[in-house]
């Protein structure tokens, strides 16, 4: 069990065998994660399949939204980041994001069936969740000590994927109590998400303090970060192992023609993942800590490789579908929060949000081509060849990955 206790930055790391308590505020962030995933997955767990088996769009055509919405995540990361590190304004910029996010849901409930309306809801989403996530990492980095950050980000993100597993689930479940309401999920996921806001309103500290915990930053805004080396060669690893990435949707339709999955279970696909990543999200942490951070990162993709990998291969379809999930677990335990706890020491404290979305947005961008690039080649080429095309790319990628990674600073220490 994780207890909470004020975490403020800078801290002594502990002595030797004592267990790091997770600060109150990442234990906070984590709850308004979990609630928002259940609000968030509520309305997307059946996207792929709408899109691909209901409307009867290409996977080019399903790899250009897919990569449309994540690029309109993308662009406003860097926005995001710059407003937050102006005059520390973490909570406040994170709060928009996440209020967006949640109106984002009564677009949904007024569209009807316009499909048009439907995506530009879901951008509105992603928008949100866009402008949130480096002012919320910077937290997380700014409230933790530098030798347990991957600890941290990994409660934090098993909170988030608890909320992801829930939210299909509720959905499921609303809908078959109302007879496909389908209007009845947007409201509640509506009222899930200010529930959300309200709790980052009520439990994370903000205003006076949270402007006191960071000084007056260093002009020059990105430029100034990308001049610095460790910066730079973490965000090129971060876009060259982006841009080799199968997204989770295409290897999840890939399962479904493989294993020719009932539609009925196809949904239940991504909760398998994030369960593996739930139990895994906090081991692959302080493993991180206490081996440095680059070669869980750099394991993770390789997990992603191996997942791809098996689906090339000759074997039952139990194992094929167990395999890939328990793989797109350990992916993300080893690499989501494991990034972040790798470049927040590398950055001065007053341009913690800027320098985090700085690599955000260079591995989101590259993982837009990649959905882009797959589904062209899988409409091209057919799906095992623009896998055996990915798995390539993927491998080249890491061994560019292994040299261009810095060396970390020895825990204890962070940027000033």
């Amino acid at each position: 069990m994780y207890l909470a206790t004020t975490g403020r930055r800078g801290a002594p790391p502990a002595p030797s065998g004592v267990r790091r308590r997770v600060p109150a505020t990442v234990l906070a962030l984590g709850t308004v994660s979990l609630v928002t995933d259940v609000s968030s997955e509520m309305v997307t767990a059946v996207l792929p399949l709408y899109l691909v088996l209901g409307l009867g769009l290409t996977p080019l055509q399903f790899g250009f939204l897919d990569g449309l919405f994540t690029g309109a995540t993308a662009l406003v990361r860097l926005l995001g980041g710059h407003a937050a590190d102006r005059g520390g304004r973490h909570k406040r910029i994170a709060g928009i994001g996440y209020a967006l996010s949640a109106c984002s849901r009564l677009g949904l409930l007024l569209a009807g069936g316009a499909t048009g309306l439907i995506a530009a809801s879901l951008a509105a989403d992603r928008l949100g969740k866009g402008i949130r996530t480096a002012p919320r990492d910077a937290l997380i980095t700014l409230e933790s000590p530098p030798d347990a950050l991957g600890r941290a980000f990994g409660v934090h993100r098993a909170m988030d994927t608890t909320g992801a597993l829930l939210g299909p689930l509720a959905a499921f479940a609303l809908l078959w109590a109302t007879a496909d309401a389908y209007d009845a999920v947007f409201v509640v996921s509506f009222c899930v998400g200010l529930l959300g806001v309200l709790l980052l309103v009520v439990l994370v500290p903000g205003g006076r303090r949270e402007t006191e915990r960071t000084a007056p930053g260093p002009h020059g805004g990105l430029p100034a970060l990308l001049r610095q080396p460790a910066v730079r060669r973490v965000a090129l690893a971060a876009a060259l192992l982006g841009a080799a990435t199968v997204g989770d949707a295409f290897l999840y339709l890939l399962l479904q023609r493989r294993t020719a999955l009932d539609a009925t279970w196809f949904p239940f696909l991504p909760l398998g993942a994030a369960a593996a990543y739930l139990l895994l999200a906090v081991p692959a942490g302080r493993l991180a800590d206490r081996i440095g951070r680059r070669r869980p990162f750099l394991y993770g993709h390789g997990a992603l490789l191996l997942a791809m990998a098996l689906l090339l291969a000759p074997v039952p379809d139990a194992v094929l579908i167990g395999g890939v999930l328990a793989l797109l677990g350990v992916f993300y335990a080893a690499t989501d929060g494991v990034l972040m706890a790798l470049t927040g020491p590398l950055l001065p404290a007053a341009r913690r949000a800027g320098g985090l979305a700085l690599v955000q947005t260079a591995q989101a961008l590259a993982k837009v081509a990649a959905a882009t690039g797959f589904g062209a080649a899988w409409t091209l080429w057919g799906p095992s060849t623009a896998l055996v095309l990915a798995s390539a790319g993927l491998a080249a990628a890491l061994f560019c990955a292994a040299r261009l990674l810095p060396a970390e600073p020895p825990h204890g220490r962070t940027t000033t």
